[in-house]
């Protein structure tokens, strides 16, 4: 099956550069209608110019594709607004977005400002929110919408020196998580794609012969995946030089203690089988784990 976007509309966030332009690019080549969303700004999320998304703009016209660009600050609720309105006159749907657009400010926590913190929330987490927000009510009218969070490996594992970026990073998933409940009946679809790729985001992290084998085009490969019409839903999917894998969040099936046993030391005595995978399994809801817990406890006093 070859995988198209055809009359589709795609938002791509922080599509001047790296991933979002590998995405953007690729919407545009299996063709999507792309809004080419990117502030213009450093790394560190200073600065703003348009110069990179005109340039990716110029790139997707010459092989016939269809684009428009937009200056948004993701972190602006009124600029996603302006950006979606755009695309709403210019084409009258949107059916994608995935949110790329992030920056960094790397520093141990001890040394971090809150400044520094909250603005990588801002633009990761509300980034995230605010265009997810925007397109929402649009994507559940027309009963249709695919949205593409973007997590990372510091957010699931943890990374020295980026307290912010992996609070950010876990954030959007249970964002996911939430939406996916929400978007179900409208056929309105919510992925993750956690990435691994030599961009200006990585540079000073990845030694450079191996920045070569982590192309943006990989992570393409799974972003797209997660977007088009037939995706999986509530996916977090790994994707980095050639390499593809699913995170699952698991959880034991645990104990039972009677109320006079629920007491610290008796949790401890008991954490062996507290913590055995061997009859774990992945919840769809947070309400699944209460009714697990209140059925053991049913269980105990009905057995008494």
């Amino acid at each position: 099956m070859t995988i198209r976007f055809d009359d589709q509309v795609a938002i791509v966030t922080g599509a001047g550069n790296g991933l979002g332009k590998s995405h953007a690019l690729e919407l545009a080549r299996r063709g999507a209608k792309v809004v080419v969303n990117d502030l213009g700004a450093a790394r560190d999320g200073s600065g703003s110019s348009s110069d990179a998304a005109m340039a990716v703009l110029e790139e997707i016209a010459a092989f016939g594709g269809e684009a428009i660009a937009h200056g948004a600050n993701v972190a602006k609720f009124d600029e996603v607004e302006d950006m979606v309105k755009l695309a709403m006159d210019t084409w009258g749907r949107v059916d994608i977005l995935i949110n790329n657009a992030g920056i960094l400010r790397d520093k141990s926590f001890s040394k971090m400002s809150l400044e520094d913190f909250k603005l990588v929330l801002d633009v990761h987490l509300m980034g995230a929110v605010n265009c997810s927000k925007a397109v929402w009510e649009i994507m559940r009218a027309q009963k249709y919408g695919r949205i593409v969070m973007t997590t990372s490996s510091s957010g699931l594992y943890g990374n020295f020196g980026q307290s912010n970026y992996g609070a950010a990073k876990m954030a959007v998933v249970g964002f996911m998580n939430t939406l996916v409940q929400e978007g179900a009946k409208y056929d309105v679809r919510v992925n993750t794609l956690a990435p691994t790729a030599g961009t200006r985001m990585t540079e000073d992290l990845i030694t450079p012969d191996l920045l070569e084998l982590l192309t943006p085009e990989s992570v393409t490969a799974g972003a797209l995946l997660l977007c088009h019409k037939d995706s999986p839903n509530r996916m977090i999917l790994c994707a980095g030089g050639g390499g593809y894998a699913a995170v699952n969040i698991h959880e034991t099936d645990g104990i039972y203690l009677p109320p006079d046993q629920q007491n610290p030391e008796t949790v401890l005595a008991n954490w062996e089988k507290i913590t055995d995978t061997s009859n774990q399994r992945a919840l769809s809801a947070g309400a699944q784990q209460t009714e697990k817990f209140v059925q053991k406890a049913i269980a105990y006093r009905e057995g008494k």
